[in-house]
């Protein structure tokens, strides 16, 4: 009986600390980490490394860079898909971004509830 009680308590535990490593890298919300298990590997590897607190430093310039690439997207390179990407990294330090991330992450929940279901096959690593 014992044994089993360590065995929960040890597997609750792992549990518990999963769940903080999914909220850290995913902003603390559900509907943010379900579109991040979407992306790539590669490309969810580095969104989770940005993500992370203690990555502070890289990502407000990431996000910056981003922003200002999306107003440049009149060049062959550079994109408008830029603008929301930098925002939701900015959204992490700026609390005034954090309420227009909910807002965006209520739109996708409301209209596109199949962006936040699991994908339907594995993502390529390439």
């Amino acid at each position: 009986m014992v044994g089993s009680l360590n065995v929960n308590a040890i597997s609750d535990e792992s549990r518990s600390s999963r769940a903080s490593t999914a909220r850290y890298s995913a902003g603390g919300d559900w509907r943010l980490a379900a579109l991040i298990d979407r992306l790539p590997q590669r490309v969810r590897g580095a969104v989770s490394y940005l993500l992370q607190p203690k990555s502070r430093w890289v990502r407000i310039p990431a996000g910056v860079l981003l922003l200002g690439g999306g107003l440049l997207a009149f060049l062959p390179v550079l994109g408008v898909w830029m603008l929301p990407v930098g925002l939701a990294l900015l959204a992490e330090d700026v609390p005034a971004f954090r309420s227009a991330r909910s807002k965006v992450l209520d739109w996708i929940e409301r209209r596109r509830p199949q962006w936040l279901s699991a994908p339907s096959q594995p993502n390529d690593p390439s």
